[in-house]
């Protein structure tokens, strides 16, 4: 018997058949009409060649075949009916489900202490690992490698997001200089050609000279000397403190860091486009309730940061 001869909802007559032993009974309990089961009966009959259920004087009952069928024909469709049922909704005050993040140390200082602080009082045993992002971001998700993953937008690792692959845009941010107090160049104000002669330092997250500093530079016909390039966001600034480097940082980076690191915060001497930090994920899991309450609470905290006040540095 194979089943690619069985028309599958034959299955499910068979089971309301040998459970009811009743043609009517069954009938009603599967939504067909008494000459539908009938004929479903004698489809299943020459199927299978067994009578399946026998007339006595006690009703119909099943021959010993369909006696044979009836247990395991019911586990099996119990099984199809639970794969095939709906996603049980995500409770996240009793989950104990790990997700998985690939991001930066960008989205690690700025983003994840808002994010745990929300899972603390609304998932508290939800835990999160978090990976580098790197140059096969949209393949881990596609894996199940990661659940998400969180970079500046056009900057992970393909200039298009393949096929399968969704996002949402997070937050924005602009950029500033800073420098060490008592910076011996920089003791009134910090003019275009200060900023060229300084020797810089500069994050490149994926080891690429070059940056946005280096472009609005080219439009001016003036370039800078990059002393030293890092891949993180988070080292930069505790080079600059002890050099006399200058650094050009993501505003709410600096604005976490400068205090503690004794550092000043000055506005870039030319125009220098913000960029975007974007959520992306796999079609694959789009509709499953925990991925989804994961990107809300994400999202979540990502728009607290958007929208909080921002105090704008005055060109020194």
């Amino acid at each position: 018997m194979h089943l690619e001869a069985m028309d599958l909802n034959l299955l499910v007559a068979l089971r309301a058949l040998l459970e009811e032993r009743h043609v009517t009974r069954a009938a009603r309990r599967v939504g067909l009409s008494q000459p539908a089961m009938s004929h479903a009966l004698a489809r299943l009959r020459g199927l299978l060649d067994d009578p399946l259920l026998v007339r006595t004087s006690k009703g119909m009952q099943p021959s010993a075949r369909a006696s044979g069928i009836v247990r395991p024909l019911a586990r099996a469709l119990e099984d199809v009916e639970r794969a095939l049922a709906a996603p049980k909704a995500f409770d996240p005050t009793t989950s104990t489900q790990t997700f998985r993040i690939a991001t930066n140390d960008y989205i690690e200082l700025v983003v994840l202490p808002r994010l745990l602080a929300t899972l603390s009082r609304e998932a508290p045993g939800v835990d999160v690992r978090v990976a580098s992002l790197g140059s096969r971001a949209f393949e881990h998700l596609g894996e199940g490698r990661s659940d998400i993953a969180i970079g500046v937008v056009g900057a992970m690792g393909e200039p298009i997001p393949p096929r399968g692959i969704r996002s949402r845009r997070l937050l924005t941010d602009d950029f500033v200089c800073v420098v060490r107090e008592g910076h011996p160049r920089l003791k009134k104000r910090l003019s275009l050609d200060d900023f060229v002669s300084l020797s810089h330092a500069l994050v490149a997250p994926r080891g690429k000279s070059g940056s946005v500093v280096d472009t609005a530079l080219a439009k001016l016909g003036k370039t800078r000397r990059v002393a030293v390039e890092v891949p993180h966001f988070l080292v930069a600034p505790h080079i600059v403190r002890e050099t006399d480097l200058i650094l050009t940082l993501a505003r709410r980076v600096a604005r976490a860091l400068a205090p503690l690191l004794g550092l000043r915060q000055l506005a870039p001497p030319l125009e220098l486009p913000g960029f975007s930090m974007a959520m992306v994920w796999h079609e694959r899991q789009h509709n499953d309730p925990a991925h989804v309450w994961l990107r809300a609470v994400v999202a979540s905290a990502a728009a607290e940061l958007e929208h909080a006040p921002s105090h704008p540095l005055r060109r020194l």
